[in-house]
């Protein structure tokens, strides 16, 4: 008896250009980057990653100066 895979479900495979928009169910990059980044500020700030961020970015360039 031999044992095959098989896709149960699988979603058709479209040739054409991605598509962006409601039609479609994908969303730009964009806009998805325009929503989360004023999450990830707020959650920078509260939790410190401004600080954490400051000071990594002054140690590079501080290595790089060298």
């Amino acid at each position: 008896m031999s044992h095959t895979a098989h896709a149960v479900n699988a979603a058709p495979v479209k040739d054409g250009p991605l598509e962006y928009g409601t039609a479609s169910g994908r969303r730009h990059p964009l806009v998805a980057l325009a929503m989360v980044l004023p999450f990830a500020f707020a959650l920078a700030v509260v939790f410190g990653g401004v600080e954490a961020v400051v000071t990594q970015a002054s140690s590079v360039v501080g290595a790089i100066g060298r």
